[in-house]
């Protein structure tokens, strides 16, 4: 079993920046492809960024392109979401998931989440 535990949400300002983290419980970063996926009140849960684990391509939802960098450290078992220019659009709780694919899954079925945490950017 494969246990994600997400941290570094919090309170920000419209304009400035957090950076997520998300730690395995055990070495996946090498066979699974890494998600961040994000839920407003009322709204589906959608697809932000992942990382693949062959080559390590990243992909990215057009809303945060530009503004959003997804990364892994692989001796550490974590996967990363520095999140810069944030706007208030941006509030919701931030999930990070894992699936054993070799490509990035913009989709929501991924074999392994996180509890979330929670990101408010006030205007």
């Amino acid at each position: 079993q494969v246990q994600l535990v997400e941290s570094g949400g919090g309170l920000v300002q419209a304009g400035g920046s957090l950076r997520l983290s998300c730690a395995a419980s055990r070495v996946i970063l090498n066979r699974y492809t890494m998600g961040w996926f994000r839920q407003a009140p009322g709204q589906e849960r959608e697809f932000v960024a992942g990382i693949s684990w062959v080559v390590g391509s990243t992909f990215y939802a057009d809303s945060v392109k530009g503004r959003f960098t997804i990364s892994r450290n692989n001796a550490k078992n974590t996967v990363y979401l520095q999140m810069n220019n944030l706007k208030p659009e941006d509030t919701a709780v931030y999930y990070c998931a894992a699936k054993q694919a070799s490509v990035v899954v913009t989709t929501i079925d991924y074999d392994y989440w996180g509890q979330g945490t929670q990101v408010t950017v006030s205007s």
